[in-house]
């Protein structure tokens, strides 16, 4: 009886996978094995005696397994999930070929994503409602309308495709809808509120997929916690049924857990003891960080796969009140309105409407109206160009209202995110992303003021808040990032910002050519990092008077004044810019991206250790490393296993 609770809480086998077990009268035992994906890193470039073993098993081939593999290819050339997209999709893979012979748009066309953009028209496996200061997001996954074929999103269990449309749900409130002050999560399916992320679907993907995966997720529980903190919205997690793994973790991201006291609903995360694997949203660290859960009871918790429900899971701190079934609603809409009062969000207000960015997809390049993105597939870089406001800042809030979701300020960063997501995820094989500029420096610092004296205005304040959170996924991309500040450049006030998340910055010194940096209002704390700090302050961790001392004197730097501050990290010569230029990209395609990746991260992020910075360096790296490990993901790995009748996993004892 214990086995079946433990597996109820996950989506079971879809029948085709039952089918696929079974003997065929036309494919020996030994041509069915299946040889093992090699496992990279997510910037690793395929080795050169690689040619088409992804898509090719090395077995006897058959006429079952033929045709399982043309099928393959064609769904894999016609994205079902997204058909108005398949043309642009296919035109921006074409003339991406590296050295290699490998398309550099993606290693995995059916792991693709065509469009990171979703609209609440558009849903399917979320119901957005609105009833005065109280949004209800519905979750009511399809089974069958996952990114993928291959797996069926069954118990509310969610992919890519679902949290898409949650991220753009919570973005929308933010920026739509102004009188919203709480927002409710709950399921539209009986006694399940969620499975968490779909077992079959982290068993099929691709290490790269799975990380990526994991952090977009995470990026996304990161923004209902920042919505909670900084723009007047609380959340409420209205468990109507189990909440498994994600399930919970979703739940841990919101400011109350109300569990339904039916008899059968627990929470759980039963990750470790079933999969072999790490809750990879956050739940370690929220369990004990966040809902303050005594440490040896979070260890017991996070070992027992049936999870806990009930007046224990009060107890325990896992969920903030167990509520009868026929008092559930009741006590939700009071808890609702409680919170409400507690915001300062507007009653009312007419909130901007967030449209399509409609981006260009060219053959080696994203063109988008503020934002360029171009590839390099010699070198395997990224060139991302940020061109300043072409109009005037804004007055007033309202002139910004009127101006909507087009004023530079949304407009430049809701692109900039869209390219990096597209970066993150279908151009594995860059390795370095070069950051540039263009435009009036002036124009990029008035919007800077405008923001900053106007920013008790809702509008105004949610527009800083997107910066805030774009800069921080710059952050924590696992590229590498260079800054090249040159003639027509224009670093200043926010978009010093970029220059001081890169890892290198490289200034030009041409007296004949003179080009400027300077920081403004925004650049003391308003867009902060990860770890709490500004990104000046977290360059200047020895000498905290000096980043104050540069923010004083408001001034234009030249490149030698901008190099004495400490500002960029070199700064040639007009002889020497091309050739350092080129020698730092070619070194660093040179090096391990696996190495370069774990570098990077563990610099980026000095100074003190917040929840944020626990997740992403912490959890994550260690997720990082378990989902290539034996015991998760080998031949009889827990991850590999699961949901195989007759099949236990089979461990490595030593612990390394």
């Amino acid at each position: 009886m214990a086995a079946k609770l433990t597996t109820d809480k996950f989506a079971r086998p879809a029948s085709r996978s039952e089918r696929k077990r079974k003997e065929s009268p036309l494919c020996s035992a030994k041509e069915r094995s299946v040889m093992l994906r090699r496992r990279r890193s997510s910037r690793t470039a395929f080795p050169k005696v690689v040619r088409s073993s992804r898509l090719l098993p090395a077995v006897t081939p058959c006429p079952a397994r033929a045709f399982a593999f043309l099928f393959r290819m064609v769904c894999s050339l016609v994205p079902i999930a997204f058909p108005e997209n398949c043309n642009m999709l296919l035109e921006s893979h074409r003339g991406l070929e590296l050295p290699l012979g490998i398309n550099m748009a993606s290693p995995s066309r059916e792991e693709a994503i065509p469009s990171f953009e979703v609209s609440p028209e558009k849903y399917v496996h979320w119901k957005l409602s609105f009833d005065g200061p109280v949004a209800r997001l519905s979750m009511d996954v399809q089974e069958g309308r996952g990114l993928r074929p291959d797996y069926d999103l069954k118990l509310n269990s969610y992919d890519l495709a679902v949290d898409l449309e949650l991220a753009d749900a919570i973005q929308r409130i933010r920026f739509e809808h102004p009188e919203v002050r709480v927002v409710v999560l709950s399921s539209l399916k009986d006694r399940i509120f969620c499975a968490g992320a779909n077992i079959f679907m982290l068993g099929s993907s691709s290490h790269p997929f799975k990380v990526n995966f994991c952090k977009y997720t995470n990026e996304t529980r990161l923004a209902i916690e920042d919505a909670s903190a900084f723009s007047g919205i609380k959340f409420i997690a209205a468990l109507n049924g189990t909440a498994s793994g994600g399930g919970y973790e979703l739940a841990l991201a919101c400011d109350e857990i109300l569990l339904i006291d039916d008899g059968n609903s627990a929470v759980s995360l039963p990750e470790v003891p079933l999969l072999g694997v790490l809750p990879g949203t956050g739940g370690l660290t929220r369990v004990v960080d966040k809902r303050k859960v005594r440490r040896d009871i979070a260890d017991f918790f996070s070992t027992l796969a049936e999870g806990v429900k009930g007046r224990r899971a009060v107890e325990w701190r896992l969920v903030d009140q167990v509520v009868p079934k026929s008092k559930f609603a009741q006590i939700v809409e009071e808890r609702a309105k409680a919170l409400a009062q507690k915001s300062d969000r507007p009653s009312q207000g007419k909130g901007i409407r967030l449209t399509p960015l409609e981006p260009r997809l060219l053959p080696s390049a994203i063109e988008y109206k503020y934002v360029s993105l171009k590839l390099d597939p010699a070198l395997r870089v990224a060139e991302i160009l940020v061109r300043a406001p072409a109009e005037p800042a804004p007055r007033d809030p309202a002139q910004l209202a009127e101006a909507g979701a087009e004023s530079w300020g949304i407009r430049a960063f809701r692109e900039l995110d869209d390219a990096l997501l597209r970066l993150r995820m279908n151009y594995l094989e860059v390795g370095t992303m070069v950051l540039k500029t263009s435009g009036d420096p002036k124009a990029v610092l008035a919007y800077d003021d405008f923001i900053s004296r106007s920013r008790s205005d809702w509008l105004v304040r949610e527009v800083l808040l997107l910066q805030k959170r774009v800069l921080k996924r710059l952050d924590l991309t696992a590229k590498t990032i260079f800054a090249f500040i040159e003639p027509g450049s224009c670093f200043a006030g926010v978009l010093a910002e970029l220059a001081l998340a890169a890892d290198r910055s490289y200034m030009l010194d041409d007296p004949k050519r003179p080009v400027w940096m300077q920081l403004g209002p925004l650049n003391g704390g308003d867009l902060p990092m990860s770890n709490g700090l500004s990104r000046l302050e977290t360059r200047m961790l020895a000498d905290s008077q000096r980043a104050k001392e540069i923010l004083s004197k408001s001034e234009r730097l030249d490149a030698e004044s901008a190099l004495a501050a400490g500002l960029v990290t070199f700064a040639p010569d007009d002889l020497d810019w091309d050739d350092e230029i080129r020698v730092a990209l070619e070194e660093r395609a040179s090096l391990s991206p696996d190495a370069l990746t774990g570098m990077e991260s563990n610099l980026r992020f000095a100074g003190p250790e917040t929840m944020e910075t626990k997740i992403f360096g912490r959890l994550t790296a260690w997720q990082n490393w378990i989902f290539q490990r034996p015991n998760a993901v080998g031949e009889r790995g827990a991850l590999t296993t699961y949901g195989q009748a007759g099949l236990r996993p089979q461990f490595d004892p030593r612990r390394t």
